[in-house]
């Protein structure tokens, strides 16, 4: 299956439900077992996996997040988002996600989630979907 690649908008900060557009990615690759890659190729955003049921979940990685990589006077990086790129070397570029029966193996709570540290900007990520597209 050919990468897709997404396009969103974002705010300054926040995490962004991706899942469903995962989920089409999956349907539309035909994919009935395997993996599917969730992709960011930015410096200051990232990919994760977490609890999609209570929104204060968010809010809460957010400010732990922004508690363990708070802006610095002493950082040199000249367009001063040095916690950004921080920020997303913890969270990550990428996550990886079971495919079965043409469907992501995610836990009941469960979502992926777009995480932006640097916006507002206009923002990519790509899904891949790997595997076999007979059932057996």
């Amino acid at each position: 299956m050919k990468t897709k690649e997404y396009t969103l908008h974002t705010e300054r900060e926040g995490l962004y439900d991706v899942t469903a557009q995962v989920r089409e990615a999956v349907r539309e690759s035909g994919v009935r077992s395997g993996a599917a890659v969730v992709y960011c190729p930015h410096t200051t955003a990232g990919i994760t996996i977490n609890e999609n049921a209570d929104p204060d979940v968010q809010h809460d990685l957010l400010l732990g997040l922004r508690e363990a990589f708070p802006d610095r006077r002493a950082f040199r990086h000249a367009e001063g988002n040095s916690a950004a790129h921080l920020k997303s070397s913890c969270v990550g570029a990428s996550q990886l996600v079971l495919v079965e029966d043409g469907r992501l193996l995610l836990g009941t709570w469960q979502g992926v989630y777009f995480c932006e540290f640097d916006g507002p900007r206009t923002r990519r990520f790509q899904v891949k979907v790997l595997g076999d597209s007979a059932v057996g």
